[in-house]
């Protein structure tokens, strides 16, 4: 059996996970991509709140209602990846 894996902290993520082989390291100088962890939770933010806004103004006309409904769809999608970010930003990993 293998042994438990340990958790892994800021140092671990700055410098490099193991297994991590970047092919186009060296072409060219170009410096490593970097995730964008915070432009995409401020992004889900943004989503979430205009889904919502827009879903329940959307309830308050006289039009039919899937719309709204899918605009709440999109704003669940959202509140999921808000999560998903806020705890990988937590683990500490960069971005």
């Amino acid at each position: 059996m293998s042994e438990p894996r340990r958790r892994l902290t800021r140092e671990d993520y700055a410098r490099g996970l193991p297994d991590h082989h970047d092919p186009t390291a060296g072409l060219l100088g170009a410096p490593p991509a970097r995730s964008a962890l915070t432009l995409r939770l401020v992004l889900a933010a943004f989503g979430l709140v205009v889904c919502v806004v827009f879903g329940v103004l959307w309830l308050r006309t006289e039009l039919p209602a899937w719309p709204a409904v899918l605009l709440f769809v999109f704003g669940a999608v959202a509140l999921v990846d808000l999560a998903v970010v806020a705890r990988r930003k937590l683990r500490g990993e960069p971005g």
